[in-house]
């Protein structure tokens, strides 16, 4: 199943308004693990998958990157992408991630972020990835957490007094569709356990060489007390595997 919510101008406008929407990469929750777990971009072909604003992409360029490809299902995201951009080297693709085809070894480094959590094929990603890269690539990608993605509801259980007691994690084994609320609007998310995202990447022919689940940082905490929850569970589930 390809889904394409963010073309719908409700939902876009609601996601425009987002802090990672407007603050960029520093304003993303999980960026301060994230860019640490990123190889070396130096003359490096890169290739964005879901690149969203594009904010990845201006990233590697800042890091000397050869050539950056950005693709994305979204006409309205490809739309505000080239709106920032002014480099040469930089090129957008409208595409589902579903449908992505490339010349065996044609890039060096693959991003994903917080995307692959919305494809049906996690498995089937993961080859046309490995095939996609050069011997040595990397490809580093993030996504929801499996603890955050099992129950549909990504929502804490509350006590009388509206207070949050826990975070649910039930039906952890059954892994398929969610049904999501996000952004007023129904998404479907795919669940897998921990082991199925491993497993896939492994059996496409990656090593894996980190696995992270980051809370806030330290600064963010300081800055947004109210964060201090987002300790209590992992929402991210980040990876960087090698060819």
């Amino acid at each position: 199943m390809k889904q394409n919510k963010y073309d719908d101008p409700d939902f876009f406008d609601k996601y425009s308004r987002m802090a990672r929407s407007i603050g960029g990469l520093e304003a993303a929750g999980e960026w301060h693990v994230l860019r640490t777990m990123l190889p070396d971009m130096e003359d490096k072909r890169v290739l964005d998958l879901g690149c969203g604003y594009g904010w990845h992409c201006r990233y590697a360029r800042e890091r000397g990157a050869r050539s950056v490809l950005g693709i994305d299902i979204s006409e309205k995201m490809i739309a505000r992408a080239k709106s920032f951009n002014e480099d040469a080297a930089i090129t957008y693709r409208r595409a589902a991630i579903e449908d992505i085809s490339f010349e065996p070894g044609e890039f060096d480094v693959v991003i994903s972020s917080l995307v692959l959590h919305y494809i049906e094929d996690f498995a089937g990603a993961c080859r046309k990835i490995y095939e996609s890269l050069a011997p040595g690539g990397s490809f580093v990608l993030s996504m929801e957490h499996p603890v955050f993605t099992a129950v549909a509801a990504q929502d804490w259980h509350y006590g009388p007094a509206g207070e949050r007691l826990h975070w649910p994690v039930d039906g952890y084994q059954d892994e398929g569709p969610r049904i999501a609320r996000f952004l007023d609007s129904d998404v479907v998310k795919y669940h897998r356990t921990l082991s199925t995202i491993m497993n896939a990447l492994a059996k496409a022919g990656f090593r894996i060489a980190d696995v992270a689940e980051p809370g806030p940082s330290q600064e963010a905490l300081e800055q947004y007390p109210d964060m201090r929850d987002e300790t209590r569970r992992p929402m991210f589930l980040l990876l960087a595997a090698r060819k």
